[in-house]
């Protein structure tokens, strides 16, 4: 299948303003390779992560990383998962040329890009190829009708566009697209002290505080972030 993707779906659009936003973008591989340098962006919305399936075509494990060369019908892009010590163990269980969905972040060494993965698991269900393709033209059509419309009308978070709001194949160790969302703008701040609960509030508008402490508190408690100074600032475990 061929699927063109225009350059201009990646370049901030002028009518937005360049408006931020954090969650995840469903892409194809084309998207991420003619992607300006920093975080993906749709039409001047910008994404903390994206998702993108693909078949794995080699693996590569080092004592302190796993290097996989994936590839989908519009391209090929490397990807990086990074072992805690060394433990290979807790690497992500997929199979060569297999199919695989992938949730990570867009980083450009010298002039290639590449994605460091978050979380990667196999597809079972052709199915999800299919839909895949669909969320991602829908993020597109729905990216430029909110830049068609000015920066007023620009969304705060990717859920309020219905990209994802969660994501396919979970599991009982699976996260959701908010789940997901939140414990990437922990990891966005380097602060030593962290994020704090009301900067997640402010970026995460949408979600009522009760929820938000509620998704906070899982976190927590699957070992993805824990308090820092105080009860009310936050860092990544990674």
């Amino acid at each position: 299948m061929d699927i063109s993707v225009s350059s201009s779906t990646t370049q901030n659009g002028a009518s937005g303003g360049g408006a931020a936003a954090e969650g995840i973008a469903p892409v194809f591989i084309k998207q991420i390779l003619y992607s300006p340098e920093g975080n993906f962006s749709l039409y001047g919305i910008t994404f903390g992560m994206v998702s993108c399936v693909c078949i794995v075509r080699s693996i590569d494990v080092s004592s302190t990383k796993i290097t996989y060369c994936l590839e989908d019908h519009s391209g090929q892009i490397e990807a990086h998962y990074w072992l805690e010590e060394g433990d290979s163990t807790k690497a992500p269980d997929i199979m060569l040329n297999h199919y695989v969905k992938l949730f990570g972040s867009v980083r450009t060494q010298g002039s290639q890009k590449m994605l460091m993965v978050f979380k990667m698991i196999a597809i079972m269900n052709s199915n999800e190829v299919c839909t895949h393709i669909l969320e991602v033209l829908n993020a597109r059509y729905k990216s430029e009708e909110f830049a068609s419309k000015g920066s007023d009308t620009y969304p705060t978070n990717v859920d309020s566009m219905n990209f994802n709001s969660k994501t396919s194949g979970d599991d009982s160790l699976g996260l959701e697209g908010k789940q997901l969302a939140v414990l990437q703008a922990v990891k966005n701040n380097i602060s030593t002290e962290g994020i704090s609960r009301k900067e997640l509030q402010q970026k995460f508008n949408h979600i009522s505080g009760n929820e938000l402490n509620s998704l906070i508190e899982f976190l927590i408690s699957e070992g993805h972030i824990y308090s820092s100074f105080d009860a009310d600032h936050f860092v990544s475990s990674e």
